[in-house]
């Protein structure tokens, strides 16, 4: 099969709705040649379902980040799914999850922000490095943010979870790069997702995004930063690693 991605395994992670990022980049990844195997959490059976609405069966794995040994024990149920030993080539980490508390800044308390802080920033490296036994040629890791150099409204404490994101980013492009795994990120527009329901004053947040967008934006569109993650995935950004590529209309780069 030919495409920017023919021959390579990819692991997909945060499919859970066909309005996901992550069901995109699946999606994408598939149509351009990839063998892709999917991880969930807690609602299996939802994540199968939507599974066989990609143009290929996917496996589902089930994985809990804050799980240590869940993340002992992936590569060896990657390898189960696997039609040979070739290892894998990509991780795509669309993992995010701040409590209710972390949305207010002022009275968040430790708890809540910590899980935010883990669930949405470390995983990104727990998860790379579970999979590290399976990279031995290289690779690609794509994580999705959302612009952490301002203050959003409403955001609040996913807001720093997401600049500790990024930060982690440049940590573990620098530490992977001898080892050829570039790392790199997708700075994306809101949509209208799972997600997006469980941040109080999303609309307010998102409605930014109707007015400033240069070349617009479509809250109900996932497709443009799924495609922005296979285009990482990639062997056309080489000696790319460590990098934000915003896939958002342009509005990051709009003054006041």
């Amino acid at each position: 099969m030919s495409g920017i991605l023919a021959g390579k395994r990819i692991l997909v992670t945060g499919v859970l709705t066909e309005g996901s990022i992550a069901f995109h980049a699946a999606k994408v990844a598939q149509e351009e040649g990839a063998e892709v195997i999917l991880t969930g959490f807690g609602r299996l059976t939802l994540v199968e379902r939507i599974a066989k609405r990609l143009p290929k069966p996917a496996p589902v794995i089930e994985l809990d980040v804050t799980n240590q040994e869940h993340l002992d024990s992936l590569a060896d149920k990657i390898r189960e799914h696997s039609s040979d030993d070739s290892g894998l080539d990509g991780i795509v980490h669309s993992i995010a999850f701040g409590p209710q508390g972390a949305f207010n800044f002022l009275e968040a308390g430790w708890e809540d922000v910590s899980t935010a802080v883990q669930v949405s920033a470390y995983s990104y490296k727990s998860l790379t490095m579970a999979c590290l036994p399976l990279m031995e040629r290289g690779g690609s890791v794509v994580g999705l943010t959302f612009d952490a150099t301002i203050a959003w409204p409403k955001y609040d404490w996913m807001g720093v979870a997401k600049a500790a994101l990024e930060s982690t980013n440049r940590y573990l492009a620098r530490d992977l790069g001898a080892r050829n795994i570039r790392c790199n990120l997708i700075a994306a527009g809101p949509i209208k997702s799972i997600a997006a329901k469980s941040i109080p004053g999303f609309e307010e947040l998102a409605d930014v995004w109707n007015h400033r967008a240069p070349i617009g934006w479509d809250l109900a569109d996932p497709e443009p930063a799924g495609r922005g993650v296979v285009g990482l995935l990639s062997d056309f950004f080489p000696r790319t690693t460590g990098e934000i590529v915003h896939v958002d209309g342009g509005v990051h780069m709009m003054g006041a």
